[in-house]
């Protein structure tokens, strides 16, 4: 890919769902993922991002979608960041709740935004990160880039921090950026990528992150600081799928004509264009991806299923026959 080519969506889209299993319908044990009995069978996630609990939430959907999730039934929730609107204890206390109400029905998997760094402390204590996700960490736990292997080997999602607060890496000339931009570092990919390689060959490689990786199509921004250099990262990642968000309004792209990219919505007030808040759900079938949105209906006061976005999988994964029945040999 040319080094200074905004890389855009491409590659031929699939079509509508058709008779792709939608959420909450499935034919299969809550267990059933790749390699069992020789099939590939479908992974499904509910993507969340941008919760801004604080001034700005909207405690109404938030409940609608608290009441959604066991009727979704997907295998995992992931959370990509914005929990909070200032990093406050009750703001994080709040998400706290939602996130294990959702984890009753599948694991949930969780990381950190910009939202959710104390980055004012930064010009106090420069050379310290940890006051930084302090709060954070006391709700969330010490790691801010968990990883989530689904029983049975059906994918891995591997998270990776984005959100550094004033950084070095995500310095930017126009001052009210400087504690939004993303940054994200070489390190980060190169442990993500060795997580993905070590996984069985098949196995659905889904990488979360905060910051959106393409420009927004109503705000026209950037996520990441150094975009073209993220971008080149996470295609050598070898990423099926990234889970984003931080642009508030919901997309499904791809990047670089192979890796599917799920910007979901977000669930506050400060929504782009007057948009309904969203969030999406991600359908991974051995050979397609599929995300379909879910937005608010403001008569029926729910969030309704609405269109859905559908690619090839670029590596497809690959289905083992079936071991034959062995024939006992008599004593």
């Amino acid at each position: 890919m040319a080094r200074d080519r905004e890389q855009r969506a491409g590659g031929k889209a699939l079509g509508h769902r058709g008779a792709v299993p939608g959420p909450g319908t499935r034919e299969r044990r809550r267990d059933a993922h790749l390699h069992r009995a020789g099939r590939v069978v479908t992974v499904q996630l509910l993507h969340l991002s941008d919760l801004h609990f604080g001034g700005v939430a909207e405690l109404e959907q938030i409940e609608g979608l608290e009441q959604m999730v066991p009727d979704l039934r997907p295998d995992a929730v992931v959370v990509t960041g914005d929990l909070s609107q200032r990093a406050r204890h009750g703001e994080l206390q709040r998400a706290r709740a939602l996130v294990h109400a959702a984890a009753r029905t599948a694991p949930v998997l969780v990381m950190p935004g910009n939202h959710d760094v104390a980055w004012w402390l930064r010009p106090l204590i420069p050379f310290a990160k940890e006051p930084l996700y302090a709060k954070y960490r006391r709700y969330f736990g010490a790691d801010l880039t968990p990883t989530l292997t689904l029983p049975g080997g059906g994918a891995i999602i591997a998270s990776a921090l984005t959100s550094h607060g004033v950084a070095w890496g995500s310095l930017t000339p126009r001052l009210r950026d400087l504690a939004v931009k993303g940054h994200l570092p070489k390190r980060e990919i190169t442990r993500v990528r060795g997580l993905f390689e070590a996984g069985p060959p098949g196995q659905a490689r889904v990488l979360a992150l905060h910051h959106n990786v393409l420009r927004g199509d109503l705000s026209r921004r950037m996520g990441l600081a150094r975009w073209r250099q993220a971008q080149r990262r996470i295609v050598a990642s070898g990423a099926d799928v990234v889970l984003c968000g931080h642009d508030h309004q919901e997309g499904a792209e791809l990047l670089a004509g192979r890796v599917v990219v799920s910007t979901a919505g977000t669930l506050c007030q400060r929504t782009r264009g007057g948009r309904p808040q969203s969030f999406s759900f991600v359908t991974i079938e051995p050979t397609a991806i599929h995300i379909t949105f879910f937005r608010w209906d403001a008569e029926t006061r729910r969030f309704r299923a609405s269109d859905t976005a559908a690619f090839a999988r670029a590596r497809a994964a690959v289905v083992a026959p079936a071991a034959p029945p062995v024939t006992p040999v008599a004593g």
